[in-house]
């Protein structure tokens, strides 16, 4: 059970000062079988080993002068190297199981086997040929560094950890070691693990540095190191917490977990720091005692912490289930994240107010938090704007409208991609030869691209394959004119340029070689699922394959006049050279000889065919039978094989056939029953892949394709359209939910469209950030967006719930505006900048997987800061027209008391605070 789909997680190299053929049967039966014992390994496939056989090589003129077709030697093989049971003889006292023992015992027996008699004497092997210990006809190569090895390429099974799969194959490999022969080296050349580790204490490093970053941001408002410890255990406990159910859901620690509980990092903090600032208030502003406020507050604040996090949870629900392949890449993250900020919010109504209530301390006659220089000045200006704004409502709301329509012009603007491509220090080589190429060729030029590809700046590894690498090839086949280079390169911490920039030279190192198909391409842990790993595949189909060459012909001459597409190639097969026997029907006819027993003959003749096994010890061993080298590599030869005729008599095959040479394609693609060429190529490290889709779609335009042919995307092109659909219905049904469940807290079907009108405001602040920071909208930034309004509408449920509360108490409208608004601004800005410091590690990271987690930090980070002024103004100003709106229709003015289900929660918390109170200390039974 593997994944087809993906990359192979190691590639280990086995050599030794021997021939190729022992080493084979060293890495065969020493290694790779015992590498796939290992739990999690799906497949282990060997390339460039020599595979033992019997190889009995007849000349077919000596069995033409014997009268003896090669059919009658293939017959008598099967029929004397046998070993069968014969039945069972029952004595009075036990059994005997009869059994013929017919097996040859050793490789040179079978020179003595009668094939034949001819004029009374019996014809054997050695008379018409010879018999040998040989190989299989090699049909692929392996080096590591110019030197012949034996490839194994380790696959997983799908759904398993490839860090532990590495780590229990490279504990075996050590094991084997100490019993493989002293000159038997075992190497891991390529190893998935390595980047992933490297990501992964990048990551780790990320979330230590970021929950620093976000106690100092509470230390920075609030001016009290004991509430910024109150506030920062919020952290380890609700990451902690989230282990359990990790664990439960069967979760590893992976770059994905990791990375949404760095994003969990400014989140679960929200809740701990907005009912840690109401009790800090209440104690410097009403002068309360701890206990008291660690009461009053909580329950004060209680409504809006609880729709804060309810409503972000639900944001959760439609990504952690989002459909496709991306979907379930994502699973994890979104569950991840949905438990810790569920654990934060328990911890926020229970540690954080009993903490609080014990260890918060103000000495009489402090200065008060809020009169620092810096906090009092933003308060003031925000103060003064808040006021303008309910003067001039209208230029709000039409200041809103026109940052909305910007998103228009601006997602047109931006480019998107599917993932972005990491610098993990290594990258390949594809090259197809020209049609025709033997082994033989194809390696002498392979040898020579090596020693070119040495001199490249941090190279420190090269394996070169040539041949299948797929494992689904029978013996003695498999495409010799298709290799890969392996470039291994030294770490990115001990060179001042990237892959990239190597990949661009081995580019133009190519440029010399213009009879061969090449793409350069990073290696990738996550496929496409197209044909190959490149970044752009494109589909033509229809009925006539000249007509699709023509057009694919004219597709990849417009993409080779634009600088971003490089490695342009498609999938229409090298034309092969081919000798087409053609046979006169009336002339075989004649002979009795069927089309298929010339078929039959040459075959055997040409290509050989196994046609017994040789048992020693416990390993058999394929017996090959195929003419003499010299009589299979001429096309004159061929034509003087001989073929049996229905009365016994041999008939040469050059009076049978006619033997042209044609070109033809190896293969032909079809899709739904229609024939099909893919165009594929990469794309410049600094282009989308969303652009350089829609200049491939202008080119196919310009064809004007008939009705009977088509055109579409597939490989990542395809994942990066079904991902967009995806997230647009998550994001449809995630507005239904985060409404719903506004709307159940608030019992107003008003006020959630309030808190909602500011989602729309960040979107254009995101993208412009992304444009200004040259960062293409790819599935983290989109995942980012998510997150992004899930966190933006906390600071209008802030507003408006201490909105109410005033309005409630009997303060007019507007003052009960300004008043709310001057309340919750040091709490909104806190745990702004709280997610802010926290995504900086994330956003500014250099190193392993930086470039593909950047993108969802900046599109946070700027979505987040540039639009917090006019959402902090967009919420106010909508809430006092909704309300005039709502007094112009009649309706009733804002509810005395919050939601029931909200107070029925709050009682039973509060009743633990009481008996606190009463007894003077926590813990003390009543």
């Amino acid at each position: 059970k593997f994944d087809i789909d993906a990359s192979p997680i190691m590639r280990i190299a086995v050599s030794g000062k021997r021939n190729l053929r022992e080493v084979s049967e060293i890495a065969r039966k020493q290694v790779k079988e015992d590498i796939e014992t290992l739990r999690g390994v799906g497949q282990v496939i060997m390339v460039g080993q020599q595979q033992r056989t019997i190889n009995v090589n007849v000349d077919p003129d000596k069995l033409a002068a014997y009268n003896l077709s090669i059919a009658q030697v293939r017959r008598a093989v099967q029929a004397q190297n046998i070993e069968t049971p014969g039945g069972r003889v029952d004595e009075t006292r036990r059994e005997l199981v009869l059994r013929t023992m017919g097996r040859i015992q050793h490789a040179a027996d079978f020179n003595s086997l009668i094939v034949g008699n001819f004029q009374g004497r019996p014809i054997m092997i050695r008379d018409v040929g010879y018999a040998e210990n040989g190989v299989v006809e090699p049909r692929s190569l392996a080096r590591l560094d110019g030197e012949n090895a034996v490839q194994l390429i380790v696959k997983k099974q799908s759904g398993t950890n490839t860090v532990d799969i590495v780590d229990r194959v490279k504990a075996r490999l050590n094991e084997l070691r100490s019993v493989l022969p002293p000159d038997i080296r075992t190497e891991v050349i390529v190893d998935q693990s390595r980047f992933i580790r490297a990501s992964f204490e990048q990551v780790k490093f990320h979330l230590i540095l970021g929950a620093i970053l976000v106690a100092f941001t509470v230390f920075l408002f609030m001016h009290d190191w004991r509430s910024t410890l109150i506030a920062s255990v919020a952290i380890p406990a609700s990451i902690i917490s989230t282990f359990t159910l990790m664990r439960a859901m069967g979760f590893t620690l992976n770059n994905i977990t990791m990375l949404g509980l760095i994003l969990a990092v400014g989140i679960v903090i929200d809740d701990a720091v907005v009912v840690l600032e109401n009790i800090f208030r209440h104690i410097e502003e009403k002068g309360e005692t701890p206990m008291s406020a660690a009461s009053k507050a909580t329950r004060e604040i209680a409504l809006a912490v609880m729709a804060t996090t309810l409503s972000l949870l639900v944001i959760f629900v439609p990504l952690a289930f989002m459909a496709g392949r991306v979907g379930r890449f994502f699973q994890s993250f979104g569950v991840t994240v949905a438990f810790a900020v569920a654990v934060s919010l328990l911890i926020s109504f229970t540690l954080t107010p009993m903490l609080s209530s014990r260890f918060l301390k103000i000495k009489p006659g402090e200065k008060s938090s809020k009169e620092s220089r810096f906090y009092s000045w933003i308060d003031k200006s925000y103060g003064w704007i808040l006021s303008w704004s309910l003067s001039h409502r209208w230029a709000i709301v039409v200041a809103g409208l026109v940052t909305v329509l910007w998103t228009i012009p601006l997602f047109y603007a931006i480019g998107k991609n599917f993932v972005p491509t990491d610098d993990q220090s290594e990258f390949e080589i594809i090259i197809q030869t020209p049609g025709g190429y033997t082994l033989a060729e194809t390696d002498r030029l392979l040898r020579e691209l090596e020693e070119k590809i040495k001199g490249l700046r941090g190279a420190t590894n090269i394996l070169t394959t040539i041949g299948n690498t797929t494992g689904n090839v029978k013996p003695g086949q498999g495409d010799v004119t298709s290799a890969g280079i392996y470039v291994r390169l030294v770490d990115l911490s001990q060179r001042d340029y990237s892959q990239f920039d190597v990949m661009a030279e081995v580019r133009k190192l190519f440029q010399d070689y213009p009879d061969l198909r090449v793409s350069v391409q990073a290696v990738s842990s996550f496929s496409g699922g197209g044909t190959r790993l490149t970044d752009l595949e494109f589909n033509l189909r229809g009925p006539s394959l000249d007509k699709l060459q023509e057009y694919s012909d004219k597709i990849m001459a417009r993409m080779r006049q634009v600088p971003d597409f490089v490695d342009i190639d498609t999938t229409l097969s090298v034309r092969q050279p081919e000798l087409h026997t053609l046979v006169d029907r009336k002339k075989a006819s004649e002979f009795g000889i069927q089309i298929q027993d010339i078929a039959s003959t040459l075959q055997t003749f040409v290509g050989g065919e196994p046609i017994s096994k040789y048992k020693e010890e416990d390993e058999e061993y394929d017996i090959w039978l195929r003419a003499v080298k010299e009589k299979r590599d001429d096309p004159q030869a061929v034509m003087n094989l001989t073929v049996p005729g229905s009365s016994g008599q041999l008939v040469k095959i050059a009076n049978l056939v006619n033997l042209n040479e044609e070109l033809g394609p190896s293969e032909i693609d079809r899709y739904n029953r229609q024939r099909k060429v893919t165009i594929v190529a990469n794309l410049l490290p600094s282009v989308p892949l969303g652009q350089a889709v829609e200049k491939v779609r202008g080119f196919v335009k310009e064809l004007d394709l008939p009705p009977t042919y088509t055109a579409d995307f597939t490989g990542r092109a395809k994942i990066l359209a079904e991902t967009a659909t995806n997230f647009a219905i998550a994001f449809m049904l995630s507005f239904i939910f985060m409404y719903m469940v506004l709307g159940a807290q608030f019992e107003s079907f008003l006020h959630p469209i309030t808190i909602m009108l500011a989602l729309p405001l960040t979107l254009p602040f995101a993208l412009f950030s992304l444009i200004m920071l040259r960062q293409p909208l790819d599935i983290y930034a989109m995942f980012g967006l998510f997150m992004l309004f899930g966190i933006v509408k906390k600071n209008g449920i802030l507003q408006i719930d201490y909105t109410n509360t005033l309005r409630a108490e009997g303060m007019e409208r507007d003052q009960a505006i300004v008043e709310a608004n001057h309340a919750r601004l040091r709490p909104i800005l806190m745990t702004t900048l709280m997610l802010v410091f926290g995504m900086l590690p994330i956003a500014l990271g250099q190193g392993p997987g930086a470039a593909s987690r950047a993108s969802m930090a900046k599109v946070i980070i700027g979505g987040q800061t540039l639009s917090l002024l006019i959402t902090l103004l967009i919420t106010p100003v909508a809430y006092s027209l909704f309300d005039d709106l709502g007094r112009a229709h009649g309706y009733a003015r804002v509810k005395e008391k919050a939601s029931v289900w909200g107070e029925l929660l709050w009682g039973r918390i509060a009743h633990f605070y009481r008996l606190a109170r009463t007894n003077g200390r926590l813990g003390r039974r009543p």
